[in-house]
């Protein structure tokens, strides 16, 4: 129970639904255990008639008030009428029991539907918050079983493994109280086999919980074989690998049938279990009560035995329960150990105490930087000094694995440097709270990531106040507008998820728009026009030339753009820069920069396949 122990604080949120909810248990189960003694009085009636001289007070045995001025007033009457009204009697005992349980489900399980639309909410909002360096080291099927899962199943202890228990304690107390006033040594006999219930309970639910916990851990594993199929179906399907990732995914879901199947075992023996106790406190009942009943019929009336055997036999459900209750409890005290260990996660990246927003001008400096990633040991950057002023505009150019998105992701503070400092407008950016910090920079990431939405939504996601003028305005600027006017629906074109309905330079073009709509003061671009042709990245250039004038710029890329005027041009290897300067000047230096300046315009130049065949 300590890991569930974490859920107090939503039960102290709805504490009013869930007192109503335990108030209704208890007048539901009341009502209940009032139709035992009703039955008690009819047969004590009824064996008073077959024996005339018995003068046994069997109505005086009768304990509860309720059912005292019941029975007194139709003690009077004839036995049939006895038998009409008690009937009626029990039928609104049932309506009344009826309603009380409706109203005890409208209570509790709505409790626990709001508690996990809460706990929803809490894990979706901690994913939020944590930062790169988690995701690089956890899969997307685990995340995502956290959050439905394991959230489900602790809805189970919230609803309805508290309503069953609070049911159970409600009618056992409330049985063993009347029992008790009744006869105290046949109700002692009766609950004797409770100590081996208990030791069973205990037992069991400990290999429960060892199994859920392995279970849950293999289903998030199967979830991750499952969403990396979906996502990578384009290239199982072209490297024809169907066998082999169902072979893949076969063998983890037989892993995780075999463990679901050995929990069903045990919980085939657990209820099974249950129903035996309850069967042997029936017998004890009425072999003990029998002889008790014939050695002196004084001390025990019929109608005692068929109420004793009656109070059994409804608590046979409830105890029935307790292993479904312990199976459900465990189960969701497995579920909330995993996301008490993923909510006690904290962000390495966070708001220092005291930052705070700033408005950014747009001069940065990377101020004797370096970084290593700390999940792989890779040296990223070492000792990289730039100062960028604001306005200007720089290319960061260097081979893959050069260092150059890292640039972007400590600009952006997804990771913060081991040595050395970020600065925007001379301020170290770990003194600006990164809301403010991100939403003043714009960034155009490497792997474009295009949400399953419309296009004019997923332009809109960089400035969700922004009017269609503006989209549009953006769409030309990225050079997209027109084809985006070609789609059937225009921009209410669903792109469908990861935008696989577009082409790589169309996803990558709507990607800047999204980014050129934000109209930040800074803007990042790594690598954005990769997938676009030659004739297109020009009008590109074009248009983002004119659109920077007056902001601060870092061109990411691999190639050279040589109709574009860049203040500085950095070139990096292995996290150093070898070269810095103007396009003119390390041409002239004769470097790195010259000779992949030389061999990119060799290709430039060199016919197309189209324009061979059209000399020919």
């Amino acid at each position: 129970m300590k890991h569930l122990a974490a859920l107090n604080k939503y039960f102290w949120k709805y504490r009013f639904r869930l007192l109503a909810g335990l108030v209704f248990v208890v007048l539901s189960n009341y009502f209940s255990v009032l139709a035992p003694l009703i039955t008690k009085y009819v047969v004590n009636k009824l064996m008073l008639l077959l024996s005339p001289g018995t003068t046994h007070a069997f109505h005086e045995s009768v304990q509860d008030p309720l059912a005292r001025v019941l029975i007194n007033r139709i003690d009077r009457w004839n036995f049939s009428n006895v038998v009409a009204l008690c009937g009626v009697t029990l039928l609104v005992l049932a309506l009344l029991r009826g309603l009380f349980m409706f109203f005890m489900r409208q209570t509790i399980i709505v409790m626990s539907r709001h508690i996990e639309f809460d706990q929803k909410n809490e894990v979706y909002q901690h994913y939020q918050r944590l930062d790169t360096t988690f995701y690089r080291s956890h899969s997307t099927g685990d995340l995502m079983n956290r959050i439905t899962e394991d959230v489900s199943r602790v809805r189970m202890f919230t609803g309805p493994a508290i309503m069953y228990l609070v049911n159970l304690l409600a009618l056992i107390g409330l049985s063993v109280y009347y029992m008790l006033k009744d006869n105290v040594a046949l109700t002692l006999y009766t609950l004797a086999p409770l100590p081996l219930l208990a030791v069973t309970i205990y037992f069991v639910n400990q290999l429960i919980h060892k199994k859920s916990e392995r279970i849950q851990a293999l289903l998030s594993d199967l979830t991750t074989n499952a969403q990396q199929s979906y996502s990578g179906i384009r290239v199982i399907k072209s490297f024809v690998q169907e066998k082999a990732m169902l072979a893949f995914f076969r063998n983890s879901s037989e892993e995780y049938k075999t463990n679901a199947l050995g929990l069903a075992k045990v919980e085939a023996i657990y209820f099974p279990a249950m129903s035996f106790v309850v069967g042997i406190s029936t017998l004890l009942t009425i072999l003990i009560g029998g002889f008790m009943y014939i050695r002196d019929p004084q001390s025990m009336t019929f109608g005692t035995l068929t109420e004793f055997v009656l109070f059994i036999n409804m608590l046979m459900f409830p105890v029935s329960a307790i292993g479904s209750v312990a199976s459900m409890t465990q189960r969701a005290a497995a579920s909330q150990k995993r996301l008490n260990e993923f909510l006690r996660l904290q962000p390495e990246i966070r708001d220092k105490p005291k930052a705070t927003p700033k408005v950014i001008a747009g001069d940065l400096h990377f101020d004797h930087v370096s970084f290593t990633y700390s999940h792989t040991g890779i040296k990223a950057l070492t000792d990289f000094d730039l100062h960028i002023r604001k306005g200007q505009k720089v290319a960061i150019i260097g081979r893959t694995g050069s260092g150059k998105t890292t640039v972007a992701q400590l600009l952006l503070r997804m990771f913060d440097p081991d040595q050395g400092a970020v600065k925007v407008d001379g301020t170290d950016i770990r003194d600006i709270t990164l809301k403010s910090l991100r939403e003043q920079i714009s960034y155009v990431p490497q792997d474009v990531f295009l949400f399953s939405d419309t296009v004019r939504g997923n332009i809109l996601f960089g400035n969700p106040v922004a009017t269609m003028d503006q989209v549009r305005q953006a769409a030309k600027q990225a050079v997209v507008d027109g084809e985006i006017a070609g789609f059937a629906e225009g921009y209410d074109t669903m792109i469908g998820e990861r935008g696989v309905t577009l082409s790589g330079g169309q996803k990558q073009r709507v990607s800047i728009a999204r980014a050129l709509i934000k109209d930040p003061r800074v803007i990042v671009m790594d690598d954005c026009l990769s997938a676009v042709d030659a004739r297109t990245e020009r009008e590109i250039i074009g248009q983002l030339y004119e659109y920077l004038q007056d902001k601060t710029a870092i061109i990411i890329t691999h190639r050279i753009f040589s109709l574009f005027q860049f203040d500085q041009v950095v070139v990096l290897d292995d996290g150093h820069i070898i070269e810095r300067g103007t396009h003119d000047s390390l041409l002239e230096a004769g470097g790195y920069y010259a000779d992949l300046y030389a061999r990119q315009r060799e290709r430039d130049e060199r016919p197309s396949e189209e324009e061979v065949t059209q000399e020919k």
